[in-house]
C-alpha cells in the first residue's frame, strides 16, 4: 500500500550538533530571509522602473524571474538535500543567494538585477531543507514544536520585508539601499548556518540521474507560472497566455507519466498525489492564495488616496509598514511561537482547521469593516494569526507520512503549492483592481477590494474543509 511506503520510520538517534534551543531559532532566521527577499522588493517597483528608465512590463520580470527560479529549484534542491545531506545543500543555497544579492547592488542594470533575482529565488528551498535539518536533528518530542515555530516565523517574513523596505527607502533614494539589507541578511544567515546546522548523511540513493524528469518539471512549472505572471499584461485570453497555460499542463502531464515509470524518479509521484499527502498540498495551495490576498490587497487598499476614490487612507509605504502591518507582524510572531505547541498537543489537521476558521473570521470582518484605521489593524492581526498557525500545521501534516529521506522534496512540493497559490492570488487581485473601477477612471473601486477579501475568505474556508476531511482522504484512493 502507498500508506506503508510513505510511513516515516522513527528517528532512533539524535544527531550531534547545536541544542534545540539554539538550532530552532537559528533555522527560523535562516528560512525567514526567503519571505523577506520576496516581498522587500514589491514596494520598490515604481522606484526601480523610474531609476532604470524601463517600462513596468520589463521591470515586472524582477518579480517573475524570482518566482520562476523558486518554482524550478525548490523541489530539485529539496531532493538533492535528501540525497546528499541537508547541511551541504543549505550552505550551497545560501552562497548562491549571497552572490545574487551582491549582483543586485553591484550594477545599476535591469538584466543584471534580473539575474540577481533569479539567484535569490533559490532561497525558497531553504524552508524544505530546514525541515529536513530539524527532522534529522530533533527527537519526536521536539520536532512538531520546532516545525511549527519555524513555519510560523517564515510566514511573518513577508510583512517584515515590507516593513524593512518602508524604513530604509524614501522617495528619491537609490533603490539599492534595500538590496544592501538583503546582502547583510544573506551573510548573517550563512554564518549562522555554518556554525549551528549539524551535519547529517543523505540517503545516498543512486540509480541514475532523472534528467528528463528535471527538464519536464522545470518547463511545465515555468510555463504555468509565466501564464499567471504575464496574463494581465498579455491578456488572459490572448494566444501567448493560453499557449503557456496549455503547454504547462501538457508537459506536467507527460512529466507525471514519466516519473511513474522511471526506476529512480526525481520526485516520486506518490509524494505528490498519495492520499496521505495530497490534503496537505491542496491546503497549502489554498492558504497561499489567502495569505497573499491578505498581504497584497490590504497593503494596496491603505495606500489609496481617499480624496480621489472616497475610500482608503492615503498611507505612504512607511506608514503602511509601521501603522498597518507592524502590529499584525508582532501578533504573527507570537502566534508562530504558539503554533508549534498547538501542533504538538493536537493533531495538525485540527490545528489547521481552527486556523482557517480564524482566517474566515478575519476576512469576514474586513469585508464589512474597513473604513477606520483600527479596523484594518485588527483585521491584519487576526489574519496574521491565521497564516502563522496554518504555516505551522502544514509541515506536520506531511511529516508523519513521508520517510526521513523524502522530507526535503515532500516539503519542497508543499512550498511550491504555496508559491502557485500566491501567484494566482497576485493575478486575481490585479485582474479585480483593473476591471472593477470607478466610472470614468482607471482607479479601482472599493468593490474590487471587497471582492478580493471575499476570495480570501472563500479560499480560507476551502482550506478548512480540506483539513476537516483529510482523515477521510486516507480511505479514498487518489494515487
Amino acid at each position: 500500500m502507498v500508506t506503508r511506503s510513505l510511513a516515516a520510520p522513527r528517528v532512533r538517534e539524535r544527531k550531534r550538533g547545536a541544542s534545540p534551543g539554539v538550532l530552532i531559532p537559528a533555522l527560523c532566521f535562516v528560512v525567514m530571509i526567503t519571505a523577506v527577499m520576496q516581498t522587500a522588493v514589491v514596494p520598490l517597483m515604481p522606484a526601480i522602473t523610474a531609476q532604470l528608465g524601463v517600462g513596468a512590463n520589463a521591470a515586472g520580470w524582477i518579480v517573475t524571474a524570482n518566482l520562476l527560479a523558486a518554482t524550478v529549484c525548490t523541489p530539485l534542491l529539496g531532493r538533492l538535500a535528501d540525497r546528499r545531506g541537508p547541511r551541504k545543500v543549505l550552505l550551497g543555497v545560501l552562497c548562491v543567494v549571497l552572490v545574487g544579492s551582491l549582483l543586485c547592488v553591484a550594477w545599476d542594470s535591469l538584466p543584471v538585477l534580473i539575474v540577481g533575482r533569479v539567484l535569490q529565488g533559490t532561497s525558497f528551498a531553504l524552508f524544505p531543507i530546514g525541515v529536513a535539518v530539524l527532522r534529522g536533528a530533533l527527537g519526536a518530542d521536539r520536532l512538531t514544536a520546532g516545525l511549527g515555530v519555524m513555519s510560523g516565523t517564515m510566514s511573518v517574513g513577508g510583512g517584515a520585508g515590507m516593513i524593512a523596505a518602508g524604513l530604509l527607502y524614501r522617495d528619491g533614494d537609490d533603490y539599492r539601499r534595500v538590496f544592501w539589507l538583503l546582502v547583510a541578511l544573506a551573510v548573517a544567515a550563512l554564518v549562522v548556518a555554518w556554525w549551528v546546522v549539524p551535519s547529517s548523511p543523505g540517503s545516498g540513493r543512486g540509480g541514475g540521474t532523472d534528467f528528463w524528469g528535471a527538464a519536464g518539471l522545470a518547463i511545465g512549472l515555468s510555463a504555468l507560472l509565466v501564464a499567471l505572471a504575464q496574463g494581465e499584461t498579455w491578456g488572459w485570453v490572448s494566444l501567448p497566455t493560453i499557449c503557456c497555460a496549455v503547454a504547462g499542463v501538457l508537459v506536467l502531464g507527460l512529466w507525471y507519466w514519466h516519473e511513474r515509470r522511471f526506476d529512480v524518479p526525481l520526485i516520486a509521484p506518490m509524494l505528490l498525489t498519495a492520499r496521505t499527502v495530497a490534503p496537505a498540498h491542496l491546503a497549502a495551495f489554498l492558504v497561499g492564495i489567502s495569505m497573499f490576498i491578505q498581504f497584497l490587497a490590504i497593503a494596496m487598499f491603505v495606500q489609496v488616496d481617499p480624496g480621489e476614490s472616497g475610500y482608503g487612507f492615503g498611507a505612504s509605504v512607511l506608514e503602511t509598514s509601521l501603522v498597518y502591518l507592524l502590529p499584525g507582524q508582532i501578533v504573527g510572531v507570537t502566534a508562530a511561537a504558539v503554533s508549534g505547541l498547538l501542533v504538538r498537543r493536537f493533531r495538525a489537521d485540527r490545528v489547521l482547521l481552527v486556523a482557517c476558521a480564524i482566517g474566515v473570521g478575519g476576512f469576514s470582518f474586513l469585508i464589512f469593516a474597513h473604513s477606520h484605521t483600527w479596523q484594518m489593524i485588527i483585521a491584519v492581526a487576526v489574519l496574521n494569526v491565521f497564516v502563522s498557525v496554518a504555516y505551522g500545521a502544514l509541515p506536520a501534516m506531511l511529516i508523519d507520512h513521508v520517510s526521513l529521506h523524502d522530507t526535503g522534496v515532500a516539503n519542497g512540493i508543499n512550498a511550491i503549492a504555496r508559491t502557485f497559490g500566491s501567484s494566482l492570488a497576485s493575478a486575481l487581485v490585479g485582474m479585480l483592481l483593473a476591471t472593477i473601477t470607478i466610472a470614468g477612471t482607471d482607479i479601482p473601486s472599493e468593490r474590487a477590494f471587497v471582492a478580493a477579501f471575499v476570495v480570501g475568505g472563500v479560499t480560507a474556508a476551502s482550506a478548512a474543509l480540506v483539513a476537516a476531511t483529510s482523515r477521510i482522504w486516507q480511505f479514498t484512493k487518489f494515487d
